[in-house]
C-alpha cells in the first residue's frame, strides 16, 4: 500500500452521511471553492450538483453503491457504482478539492472497478462525462477509458443538475472493459 492509501478508510455511504457527502460534492464541482481543485464547473454550470434527495436516493437503491473514502474521520472523496444490466456505471465522483491532484481519485476510481467486477461481475464501466471537459475525459482516457461517441443531451430547464451558462452543453459515454 502506498503512503497515499495509509489512512484512508473505504465503506459505503449511510443515510447519516448524506449531508458531508453533499458539502464534498457541491464543493469539487460548484462555486469559489471548486476552484481550489481542477475538476470545477463552474465556468459551465452555477446552481447545485446535487442535493440531499438525491444522494440518498443513490445510497438506498438496491444495485448501486455510494463509496466514501474517509480520512482521520472525515468524508475527503466519494463515488458512485451502478449495476446496470450487463455493465457498471460510475458516477457522482468526487474528491476534496484541497486533495485532487495526489492520486486521491485514482485510487478511489480503482476501488469502484474492482466493487464493480467483484459484486456483480461486470465486465465494462461505463460513465457520462460533460463532453466539454476535455481536461476531464484525458484524465479518464488515461485510465483506460475510450470516448464511444455516443452523447446524451443535457437536461436543461432541470435545475436538480445546474444552471447551464453555455447552450451546448451534452454529455459523453466512456467506456473501460474491466478485465
Amino acid at each position: 500500500m502506498d503512503a497515499l492509501a495509509t489512512g484512508l478508510t473505504f465503506r459505503d455511504a449511510t443515510d447519516a452521511d448524506v449531508d458531508a457527502l453533499v458539502a464534498l460534492i457541491e464543493s469539487a464541482y460548484r462555486g469559489d471553492s471548486s476552484r481550489a481543485g481542477w475538476t470545477t464547473e463552474a465556468d459551465l454550470l452555477q446552481g447545485q450538483r446535487t442535493d440531499p434527495q438525491g444522494v440518498l436516493e443513490v445510497i438506498k437503491a438496491p444495485e448501486s453503491r455510494l463509496l466514501t473514502v474517509e480520512r482521520d474521520g472525515r468524508i475527503v472523496a466519494c463515488c458512485q457504482v451502478e449495476h446496470r444490466d450487463d455493465h457498471a456505471y460510475f458516477g457522482m465522483f468526487a474528491v476534496s478539492p484541497t486533495l485532487q491532484g495526489g492520486g486521491l481519485g485514482k485510487i478511489l476510481m480503482t476501488e469502484a472497478e474492482r466493487v464493480a467486477r467483484e459484486t456483480w461481475g461486470a465486465t465494462e464501466m461505463r460513465m457520462t462525462v460533460i463532453s466539454q471537459r476535455e481536461d476531464l475525459i484525458g484524465w479518464y482516457e488515461r485510465r483506460g477509458y475510450r470516448r464511444t461517441g455516443e452523447t446524451m443531451p443535457f437536461p436543461y430547464g432541470d435545475e436538480r443538475f445546474g444552471i447551464p451558462q453555455r447552450a451546448d452543453l451534452r454529455f459523453e459515454v466512456l467506456v473501460k472493459p474491466l478485465v
